[in-house]
């Protein structure tokens, strides 16, 4: 058997713990000699103490035994009932077996009774249903007198009664016997569709209706929630749902509505989509649409409930139909006036107060939250096909000006002038107030648009510019075989030049935005084309003049006293004065290549080898008649106001240094010199100038070629050609008197 302590561990282990407490506070309290005196004391105490705890523990397990005690019983007690409730429950059981046979005979009893029940439905309703076909025409008669709301009071009767009998029938499986009844209230069919009738007929009206009577309105939006609140009615039950439900004919409202408003404005015939056409189309819509939603907004929505939101929907029924009548309208091929009018309608008019943003529209009527009218892709589709029929405008009226223009310069009187005596034609003003037009035009829409008109403005301008080139030339080719044509051919080439700096100075003011006006670099180069075009036709025409007294250069007459340069100042005098018809640019760009020209007309006779020195006299005369030409040139050229630091004829001068040299050994530094001030000069060139000294062995020219081939110039970036443009004669081959014999 097991010992206490291993039964109740937990009552050993409180027993230990009470010992060492009790031990902790014994040795606390008796700790010194003179507290022993009160030992008997707290004997007794301790002694009361344990007889009261002692005293509470038997009184409590008492109590304890007690209610155990009065629980064995009461169980004893509900266990006697249940048995008995069990022989009771066997009893009736018994009972209900033995009676089984009885209840058959109610069942047939309940069967009866139900067929009873139904019996007394049908005689009840066999009146009406008796007086339907009464009731039939009764309900037309009411509709052909517009009585809406009796008539449909009616009909909403007998289709109670319909449904009622069809419900029943469905209830009870007799689903053989509803084509029966759907064949007896087959008019109802009939009813509805002439009531149908007659409501959208009068939705179709509906926004002349509130203005002249909105009581047919109200009556017909009245029945149309009727019939609304059945439907949902029927749909809530979902236990049977009668033929014809549910109708919908509140989001046939809807839809007639819709209808009526995009039949009466979007589904014309076939309009005029030219510019006039198209315009008064456009303002006709915007007139209508304005005073129909006045109508909506002021009348109609107070003849339909809040939940309508009747303003809503006829708005976006608008913008809807805009949106697809504008997509109809540019599927059309539309001019560039059409195109325009769209564009602006669109994107500027629709949304102004005069027609969406309309004072008597707003707050209410609100489409920002639609969308766009047209889509970004469509605004940007029919800007460029806006653009392409503004480039073939312009490029039409840019040819009709050119042509214009060129026949001007075959005229028998000289271009106009402006204050300053400067030539000039009507052309650039043309163009550019043009332009300018269009760009001013496209900028009324969209700063898109704006750029793309700018963008095709400057590709039209340097297109016109080549053709502008190109009827230069052709002029200059008519004046090639009659110089007598045109008769004022150098002053229209001068007013020309005019012309393209007026464009060049024009062009960056084409855009109306300061930040954006940088004038493409295509651009720039094709003015600087045409420019350069003009004056190498003028310095062709000045070429042509003195061809023939450089052609008498150099000669023995000529080094004798002759006044070839003294006509050639002549013919220079002559047209300076008509550069001075061009503006302060050009004038200095003409002056400056003529005298360029002039060099190189009278360095390029120099080298024709017409001519060889045959001993220092002549080349002292030489050297006399190139300082009293080259001064004379220059000062002309100087007193015309071209500085001297400018001049190419300075080539001359030091040319005459080569020539005056009296020692040819020294022509290696001598030339040395000259190809360090005119690096673009060859060997050919020194070797014809040491010709025309007639005086230069072949070993001076040997060593003198020699020391060119061992200083080799590069062009500086700011240095001006002369004598690369100079072509020397090639040396004539010694005739050979026998093979093998040639020199």
């Amino acid at each position: 058997a097991s010992s206490p302590d291993e039964e109740w561990p937990e009552a050993e282990k409180a027993e230990k713990l009470a010992r060492g407490a009790a031990l902790k506070w014994a040795s606390g309290v008796f700790y010194r000699p003179e507290k022993l005196e009160g030992l008997g004391q707290y004997r007794s105490r301790e002694t009361q103490r344990n007889s009261s705890i002692q005293s509470r523990l038997k009184s409590t397990v008492q109590s304890y035994l007690e209610g155990v005690s009065a629980g064995l019983e009461q169980l004893r007690s509900a266990a006697q009932e249940v048995q008995s409730v069990y022989q009771d429950l066997g009893a009736a059981r018994w009972a209900l077996l033995d009676s089984a046979d009885r209840f058959q005979g109610l069942q047939q009893m309940r069967a009866l009774m139900a067929e009873h029940v139904q019996l007394a439905s049908v005689v009840q309703v066999l009146p009406q249903l008796f007086s339907v076909q009464e009731m039939f025409s009764h309900t037309l008669q009411l509709l052909h007198g517009q009585h809406l709301l009796e008539a449909h009071a009616e009909l909403m009767m007998m289709e109670h009664l319909r449904d009622d009998i069809l419900s029943q029938l469905h209830l009870h499986g007799l689903s053989s016997a509803q084509t029966t009844v759907l064949s007896y209230f087959g008019g109802l069919q009939e009813l509805n569709e002439s009531l149908a009738k007659q409501l959208w007929d009068i939705v179709g009206n509906s926004l002349r209706l509130v203005r002249e009577d909105p009581v047919l309105f109200v009556t017909a939006v009245r029945i149309i929630e009727r019939e609304e609140k059945i439907d949902d009615t029927l749909l809530l039950e979902a236990t049977f749902l009668p033929p014809g439900r549910p109708k919908g004919w509140k989001q046939k409202f809807y839809q007639v509505l819709r209808e009526t408003i995009t039949g009466a404005h979007f589904h014309a015939p076939r309009m005029d989509t030219e510019g006039p056409g198209l315009a008064r189309h456009l303002a006709t819509l915007q007139k209508d649409i304005v005073s129909e939603l006045r109508v909506v907004k002021d009348l109609m929505v107070q003849c339909v409930p809040a939940h309508y939101s009747i303003l809503s929907i006829c708005t976006a029924t608008y913008h809807q139909a805009l949106t697809s009548h504008l997509q109809d309208i540019l599927r059309e091929d539309l001019d560039k006036q059409a195109l325009f009018l769209v564009l602006e309608w669109a994107l500027r008019v629709y949304h102004s107060p005069e027609m969406m943003g309309h004072p008597d529209l707003l707050p209410e009527v609100d489409v920002s939250a639609l969308g766009p009218l047209m889509s970004p892709e469509l605004v940007d589709q029919t800007e460029r096909k806006y653009v392409v029929k503004v480039k073939a405008s312009v490029l039409e009226w840019m040819q009709r000006t050119l042509e214009v223009e060129f026949k001007d310069w075959f005229r028998e009187e000289e271009p106009e002038t402006d204050h300053q005596g400067f030539f000039q034609s009507s052309l650039p003003v043309i163009v550019m107030q043009m332009l300018n037009e269009n760009i001013r035009v496209a900028s009324l829409i969209t700063d898109s648009l704006q750029q793309k008109v700018y963008n095709m403005a400057l590709e039209e301008l340097e297109a016109f510019l080549g053709c502008l080139r190109e009827a230069l030339v052709q002029c200059g080719k008519e004046h090639q075989k009659d110089r007598t044509v045109p008769k004022y051919y150098v002053a229209y080439l001068l007013a020309m030049l005019n012309n393209n700096l007026a464009l060049s100075s024009s062009v960056s003011s084409l855009h109306p935005d300061t930040a954006r006006r940088e004038v493409p670099a295509s651009l720039r180069a094709a003015l600087d084309r045409t420019q350069k075009k003009a004056c190498q036709l003028l310095l062709e025409e000045l070429l042509l003049d003195l061809q023939p007294l450089c052609l008498q250069l150099p000669s023995r007459k000529w080094l004798s006293g002759s006044q070839l340069v003294s006509s050639m100042c002549e013919v220079i005098d002559k047209y300076a004065k008509e550069f001075s018809h061009v503006r302060k640019p050009i004038f200095t760009l003409l002056l400056t290549e003529s005298e360029l020209l002039v060099a190189s007309q009278y360095l390029r006779a120099l080298m024709q080898k017409k001519m060889v020195c045959k001993n220092e006299e002549e080349r002292g005369q030489l050297c006399d008649r190139l300082l009293q030409d080259a001064t004379e040139l220059r000062d002309l050229f100087c007193g015309l106001g071209l500085d001297q630091s400018q001049q190419s004829l300075e080539a001359v001068f030091a040319l005459r240094e080569l020539i005056c040299l009296k020692d040819p050994a020294l022509l290696s530094l001598e030339v040395l010199g000259f190809i360090t001030k005119y690096p673009d000069i060859s060997d050919e060139h020194i070797s014809t100038l040491l010709d025309l000294r007639g005086d230069v062995s072949k070993e001076v020219r040997h060593m003198v070629l020699e020391m060119m081939a061992q200083h080799p110039q590069v062009l500086p970036e700011s240095y001006r050609p002369i004598f690369s443009t100079i072509l020397v004669p090639a040396p004539e081959l010694p005739f050979c008197l026998r093979k093998g014999k040639c020199a």
